[in-house]
C-alpha cells in the first residue's frame, strides 16, 4: 500500500462504484469544505468513467484491478490508513449521501477517548432521508437481530457512515467482511466489548446514479447477512 502526503490524523475513506455522477462532488466538497482531513477513494473496479475522472482531477485514489465488493473496497481503505498510520478513519460513500459536514460530530468522542466505533444514525432523530419503506423493514429486523443475539441496540445497522479509533483500523485492515458488511462490522465491535456510539445525522437522498443493490440482491442480502450474523455470533460464542 502506498504512502500518502499526509496532513492530518483522520482519513477518509470513500469506497465508489460506478460512481462517475456522483464522485466530483463529494470530493470537492470534503476538499474545498473540510480540508482539515485527508481523503482516500477507492475506485472498486468501476466500469464506467469513475477511474478517468479520478486521474483526471488528480485526486487521492486507489484503483481496485477488479470489483472487490464494498467489503474489499472498505477494507483496502483501512489498509491504507494501517499503512500510513492515521489515528482515525471515517467511511462515506461515494454516492454523495452522507454530508461531510458531521464528520466533525462523529469524530469527537473517538478524539476525546469516549468512543472506539461511532455510527451516523438516520434513525436517532428521524430527520432528513430515511431510506425506502422495505429498506427500513429490512435495517430494523436487522437490528432487532443484533439486539437479541448481543443484548445491544443499535438502530442504525446498515449505515456506511461511520468512524472508527486505531484499534478497529488495524482489525479492519486485516480482516473485514466482505458482502455488505456493515451489520457485521458492528457485531465484531459489539462482540469485542469495544465502546460503540451512534449519534444523529441527516442523510441526504441520492441525487444521480442508481444503487447497486436492487430488488433481487436486497432478498440475497436479507439472508445472506441473517445467516452471516447468527454464524458470527455463534463462532464468537465458541472462541469465548
Amino acid at each position: 500500500m502506498g504512502t500518502a502526503n499526509k496532513n492530518s490524523d483522520v482519513l477518509i475513506i470513500i469506497p465508489a462504484y460506478n460512481e462517475s455522477e456522483n464522485i466530483e462532488n463529494i470530493v470537492d466538497e470534503i476538499t474545498t469544505g473540510y480540508p482539515q482531513y485527508d481523503y482516500v477513494v477507492v475506485n472498486d473496479g468501476s466500469s464506467d468513467d469513475t477511474a478517468r475522472i479520478l486521474k483526471k482531477r488528480g485526486y487521492n485514489h486507489i484503483n481496485c484491478p477488479i470489483n472487490l465488493g464494498i467489503g474489499g473496497a472498505i477494507q483496502t481503505g483501512y489498509r491504507y490508513a494501517k499503512a500510513n498510520d492515521y489515528e482515525i478513519a471515517v467511511q462515506i460513500d461515494g454516492d454523495g449521501q452522507h454530508d461531510p459536514a458531521y464528520i466533525a460530530e462523529i469524530i469527537a468522542p473517538i478524539e476525546k477517548g469516549e468512543a472506539d466505533y461511532v455510527i451516523g444514525s438516520r434513525f436517532v432523530n428521524k430527520e432528513g432521508f430515511q431510506s425506502s419503506f422495505t429498506r427500513r423493514l429490512g435495517i430494523h429486523f436487522l437490528s432487532g437481530l443484533i439486539t437479541v443475539l448481543c443484548f445491544h441496540r443499535v438502530k442504525d445497522v446498515t449505515s456506511g457512515f461511520r468512524a472508527v479509533n486505531r484499534f478497529f483500523i488495524n482489525v479492519f485492515a486485516e480482516n473485514y467482511p466482505i458482502d455488505y458488511p456493515e451489520p457485521e462490522a458492528i457485531l465484531d465491535a459489539i462482540m469485542r466489548r469495544k465502546r460503540i456510539l451512534e449519534l444523529p445525522v441527516v442523510m441526504r437522498e441520492r441525487e444521480t446514479g442508481k444503487s447497486s443493490i436492487n430488488f433481487k440482491k436486497s432478498i440475497y442480502y436479507m439472508i445472506k447477512v441473517t445467516l452471516d450474523i447468527i454464524v458470527c455470533r455463534i463462532s464468537y460464542g465458541i472462541r469465548r
